[in-house]
């Protein structure tokens, strides 16, 4: 793509046309306290052993759990770590795959094609969709753009998302939400039971014939594996849409894919299989939906098997009108250039892995998770928050109240234990969500143990 700057002829026929006489005029709307005037205060220029030096100097203040730090983490919600064999960073990183741009030339890029094509494939069998879209952004985008998707099938308004759903996911389809409708009740989060589980009474009782949606996870945010079955029906008797939401893609190893208990609607969030969790950075959404009518509302770009003149098989963007190539108010998304490396790094490891290693993986999975949360419960203090089947994540009430303040002791110790739940609900700041996957062997397990039993002894006893 060429650059091709502005002449100043350029410049001064365009401000004429938008009626500011000069571009400085254009940043009025900024206060003038708030704008940089003059050159910014930069350190000197350095050579690239001194910003090597500096960079490393700057990572090693990071609590990271990477091998010889000595740090241990437990955390999940949302973002779960997983080993990631070498082999997808030797086959993502090579020259061919190592861009996020879009195939539009088809016969430039039948290689990236033709991961999508099975990338897509691998998410149609994990959710039990009929198709899937060539991935998102991340699993709350994906959430907000099926709300958006249920509002198009539907012609309803609202959606009912369970408070069981991960909390940002709630905040992300609440900022989709603000620029739809004048009304602040497009997202309505519905109460769960004391159980943490959906209360269908109080679902029911939400359900109108405004709602295009519900939203349910499984495992939901507190690591309790819902049955979607009864939630389905009770949604699908309103004539609403039930959107099935999977932050953790190792439990379909085991558990029943979400549209086979009758989620018309999956999303879900794929970074653990590509990458170790970092703040910030990139992701990859998942998305499936059934039926013909869903399919042409759906989201993203579609990679669609063909054949060419001579026989051969060959892979397209499909069904490209419904997107961005067409008016940008019209187009069902606006996703451009998005996160198709770690969706082709999800495909590798899913190849790596193949049915048998995924499920063997989901195990490993829930045998630590199930080991560590029945230490934890003998230490004196220390309970299940809720009684439900888990998968690789749990929470406990702690002793003392506090469960921001364990965080904070333990990480000051050498291990993060998880994350309180405090921060997403006062009425859970006893609360400690825990994850536990198949890079915790059992003596990191028994030390976390060890030293909540013994942050657990000085919160009561001060």
């Amino acid at each position: 793509m060429r650059y091709l700057p502005h002449t100043k002829a350029d410049i001064a026929r365009m401000l004429k046309v938008i009626g500011v006489e000069k571009v400085s005029d254009l940043f009025n709307v900024i206060p003038a306290a708030l704008r940089c005037n003059g050159c910014l205060e930069l350190p000197s220029a350095l050579s690239e052993p001194e910003i090597l030096d500096r960079l490393f100097e700057l990572g090693a203040q990071n609590r990271a759990p990477t091998r010889g730090s000595g740090h241990l983490v437990f955390i999940g919600a949302g973002i779960y770590r997983h080993y990631v064999p070498a082999a997808v960073d030797a086959l993502s990183l090579r020259g061919e795959f190592a861009t996020a741009y879009t195939p539009y030339q088809p016969e430039l890029s039948q290689g990236t094609l033709t991961a999508i094509f099975e990338f897509q494939t691998m998410v149609c069998e994990l959710y039990g969709t009929e198709f899937a879209n060539a991935s998102m952004y991340d699993g709350a985008s994906a959430a907000a753009e099926a709300m958006l998707m249920s509002r198009r099938l539907t012609r309803r308004r609202k959606a009912l998302v369970l408070r069981s759903v991960h909390p940002e996911y709630i905040e992300v389809c609440q900022t989709y939400a603000a620029g739809l409708d004048e009304q602040d009740d497009t997202v309505h989060p519905v109460a769960v039971g004391d159980d943490g589980m959906v209360d269908l009474a109080a679902l029911k009782a939400a359900l109108d014939d405004d709602v295009a949606c519900v939203i349910a996870q499984t495992p939901n945010f507190y690591g309790l594996v819902e049955d979607l079955a009864p939630i389905a029906a009770t949604t699908h008797d309103a004539g609403a849409l039930l959107v099935g939401v999977n932050t953790e893609t190792v439990a379909l190893g085991l558990l029943e894919p979400p549209a086979a208990m009758g989620a018309d609607i999956v999303v879900g969030d794929g970074t653990g299989l590509c990458s170790q969790p970092t703040l910030g950075g990139p992701g990859v959404g998942l998305f499936g939906a059934c039926g013909k009518k869903a399919l042409r509302a759906m989201p993203g770009r579609l990679v669609g098997e063909t054949v060419d003149t001579a026989g051969r098989p060959g892979y397209v963007l499909t069904l490209s009108t419904r997107e961005q190539h067409i008016r940008r108010d019209k187009a069902t998304s606006n996703i451009c250039t998005n996160h198709g490396l770690y969706a082709l790094r999800f495909a590798i490891h899913l190849s790596l892995l193949g049915p048998s290693g995924l499920a063997r993986l989901a195990q490993l999975n829930l045998d630590k998770a199930s080991y560590a949360r029945e230490q934890l419960v003998a230490l004196d203090g220390f309970e299940e928050r809720f009684g439900g089947p888990t998968f690789n994540e749990f929470a406990i009430r702690v002793p003392g109240g506090d469960a921001q303040r364990i965080v904070d002791l333990a990480s000051e110790r050498g291990v993060t234990p998880g994350v309180s739940l405090g921060r997403f609900d006062p009425a859970l700041a006893d609360t400690l969500l825990v994850a536990v996957s198949e890079v915790h062997p059992k003596q990191d397990i028994d030390k976390l143990v060890s030293l909540l039993g013994e942050l657990g002894n000085e919160m009561r006893s001060a």
